[in-house]
């Protein structure tokens, strides 16, 4: 006969009392929280450990991380989701991991007010809380990344294939169960599975040869998981709303309007045209035209979902990965030369000291004169020649006064080098140079800060919902950090001051011509805040500006179209303002486009690092000028003088001579020889080693690893305390 179970301890709570406990506490809990809530004692508490044991056997209980207890079937009270859908009635997560033969349970996040956006594929620590039927998640700590899909390349091994990752943070490669149609060196997305250490990896798509021209780009839209295709129906969306007329406007025809843009620019959004103004005398007329996307692109449709769910154009070396289809983007929306465009028009009037004392919007058509490249457009000015230079003079003029006024406000003036790729018609890499600052440059970034200023505050007047550029003060914990930064260069940044734009142009005065100039400006850099898109304005600190919306760029910006919309519904210009619910919804809009900005500054970066490496790749063993960026008890990072690409020098490398960090004055030295290096040093070095496929470099010393072996018959006697001994080729770092 089956053996009956034992009748239930007598100082036992039933099942269900403990189903109720534990629905009904906030947190997580395990058998020690259940025998105190019931006060049971040692004897008790063994009885207890049967009871959920068979409740768990039964299902009525399931074990979480760090022994905690939860309904069967159900989720932990604090556990990890992964974000699968960012819909417009908020993300939606699964559990990071779920072992049950059911699908794993669709929970709705709850995200708090101003919390940072979250998108598709991030991983959160979240609290869990039951829903009538379904799950909500309040988020309590953002996790470490992890993609649906692994990028890398297939490599084919005794034991079978295996899967090394292109992201360089990765700590080992994958084995692959599935190669499909790939072959050995093919850059592949794989599907992971398992979990370590027994962990391998599903391939799944495959991309083609990592080393073939225009790869890299490629690598980093699907490592951040950029959208670049477009559906059908969007695309047909864009065809039809491309042929609609464009209606009763503001005729502007007359008007010279010309843009200025690089000379490989891929789509012109805005133009200028200025000229004195007949009535005052140093005063000026300015009309700011920017492309009239908001006339095609209307709220609800699948042209406005996609491009939301993009928020912004990337711009790669070989490719542009567009907010909107290319019949817009590059075509009917794009400002150039000789046609009839559409356009939202700031009207400015500016006085001699560059106060705007007026200004107004309309929904125009303009016809450009000319798509000019920004060297095109300084050289006629400072040639005084040109089909074109009666236009330029009177924009220069006007802006005259623009500089006058920003010059007045003193914003942040940070002058740190740009680097920029240019490749040759098979997509190879020609060249990797710094970018000119021209004059001209300055002109046009004046003119769209005006429309930008004068846009928020049109929408303040009109006391409309504005998407505002929300650029903060840097916070005490970062100022500290300057100055103590600073102090390592004999520089006193004081504390007690109020911190303006300003605070940090005369810092830069005082430290210019100095050898650590640029890694001052770069620490001052890494001392601001990250601006962002929100609702509520406060304010541009590195602008100095009270208020700043962002409406030039509506092409590859959705923040942009946003405050169109907001202006043609303010104004009543028309069709093409914002929907219903739009402002409602513009907080989560924001947040959005605010991450999708981010991904997007991370792929191009990392994109340029892989192009510097290929540039590099060809010049292994040689040595090279460069400046450290950065140290640390590892080691030290180094950057080639006027090529950029950071690489690793590890501390392993240096000899054997012992190095200490000193986290005060970001020093690493040699106890024996004083040897010390420090950010900004500039020195000579091997490369070692240069990969396209990461876009990591590492460095070291000229004569190789190891290179000086401290002896102590190296060491001078009678030396100074404290004296240190460089090696040749290095330049001694530390106090000045």
């Amino acid at each position: 006969m089956p053996r009956r179970p034992p009748p239930p301890h007598p100082g036992l709570p039933t099942r269900q009392a403990i189903l109720d406990f534990i629905r009904s506490q906030p947190a997580s809990v395990g058998k020690r929280e259940i025998a105190r809530a019931f006060g049971l004692h040692a004897q008790d508490k063994i009885a207890l450990k049967g009871l959920l044991k068979e409740m768990q056997d039964a299902g009525e209980l399931e074990q979480g991380p760090g022994r905690t207890l939860h309904k069967g079937g159900g989720l932990p009270k604090v556990t990890v989701i992964r974000i699968i859908e960012a819909g417009d009635e908020g993300p939606i997560a699964i559990p990071d991991r779920w072992d049950q033969p059911t699908p794993p349970p669709r929970i709705r996040l709850i995200e708090a007010r101003k919390r940072a956006a979250f998108g598709v594929g991030d991983r959160l620590l979240a609290r869990i809380e039951e829903q009538g039927s379904g799950y909500g998640a309040f988020p309590m700590k953002a996790l470490a990344k992890t993609e649906e899909f692994v990028l890398g390349i297939l490599r084919k091994e005794a034991l079978g294939y295996r899967l090394v990752p292109v992201d360089k943070r990765a700590r080992s490669d994958l084995a692959v169960s599935e190669i499909g149609d790939a072959a050995p060196g093919d850059l592949v997305l794989a599907e992971p599975g398992g979990r370590p250490p027994r962990q391998y990896a599903r391939v799944v798509e495959v991309l083609g040869d990592p080393f073939a021209p225009r790869s890299f780009s490629l690598i980093a839209i699907h490592a951040k998981g950029i959208p670049h295709r477009f559906d059908e129906i969007t695309l047909e969306q864009a065809e039809t709303v491309a042929r609609q007329p464009l209606g009763e406007r503001e005729d502007l025809r007359a008007l010279p309007f010309l843009t200025i843009d690089p000379a490989d620019a891929r789509d012109h959004d805005d133009a200028v045209w200025a000229a004195p103004d007949p009535d005052n005398e140093g005063h000026f007329n300015a009309i700011v035209a920017i492309a009239d996307v908001s006339f095609y692109v209307r709220p609800g449709t699948s042209l406005d979902r996609s491009a939301r769910q993009r928020g912004n154009s990337v711009y790669f070396p070989d490719r542009v990965v567009p907010m909107l289809p290319e019949t817009l983007s590059a075509d009917v929306c794009s400002l150039v030369e000789a046609q009839d465009r559409g356009v939202l028009a700031c009207h400015l009037h500016i006085d001699p000291q560059g106060k705007v004392l007026r200004q107004h919007f309309t929904r125009a058509v303009i016809r450009c004169v000319t798509n000019i490249a920004y060297e095109e457009a300084q050289a006629s000015i400072d040639s005084q020649s040109g089909d074109y230079l009666a236009i330029l003079n009177d924009l220069w003029a006007a802006w005259g006064a623009l500089a006058r006024a920003r010059d007045a406000r003193e914003p942040l003036a940070l002058d740190l080098p740009e680097r920029r790729v240019s490749l040759d018609a098979e997509g190879r890499i020609a060249a990797i140079e710094l970018r000119e600052h021209l004059t001209a440059h300055r002109l046009i970034e004046d003119f769209m800060i005006a429309a930008n200023v004068a846009a928020a505050k049109a929408l303040e007047v009109k006391k409309s919902p504005c998407m505002y550029r929300d650029h903060e003060a840097p916070g005490r914990e970062k100022l500290i950090a300057l100055k103590d930064y600073m102090e390592t260069f004999g520089q006193n940044f004081a504390m007690g001051q109020v911190i303006k734009p300003a605070t940090f142009n005369r810092l830069i005065e005082r430290v210019k011509g100095e050898e650590y100039s640029e890694q001052v400006m770069e620490q001052i850099l890494r001392t601001q805040t990250q601006a962002y898109y929100s609702p509520e304005n406060k304010g541009h600190f590195g602008l100095s500006l009270g208020s700043y919306a962002h409406f030039t760029s509506p092409i590859r910006r959705y923040a942009d179209l946003v405050v169109h919309r907001a202006l043609v519904s303010a104004y009543k210009l028309g069709d093409g303002g914002l929907g219903e619910g739009d402002a409602a919804a513009m907080g989560k809009t924001a947040d959005h486009v605010s991450m999708t900005e981010r991904r997007a500054m991370e792929a191009e970066r990392d994109t340029t690092d892989r192009y510097v490496a290929a540039f590099l790749s060809t010049r292994v063993g040689e040595v090279l000028p460069t400046r450290i960026t950065g140290v640390a008890k590892f080691g030290f990072f180094a950057q080639v003088v006027g090529l950029g690409g950071d690489g690793l020098v590890p501390v392993s490398t240096l000899g054997d001579e012992r190095f200490v960090y000193d986290d005060a004055t970001r020093v690493l030295e040699g106890i024996e020889t004083g040897t010390r290096y420090t950010a900004g040093m500039r020195l000579e070095l091997r490369l070692a080693e240069a990969n396209p496929i990461t876009g990591a470099l590492r460095f070291e010393l000229p004569l190789g690893e190891g290179q000086q072996p401290f002896r102590r018959d190296r060491v001078r006697t009678g030396r100074r305390a404290g004296q240190s001994r460089v090696p040749s080729g290095v330049r001694r770092g530390g106090r000045r």
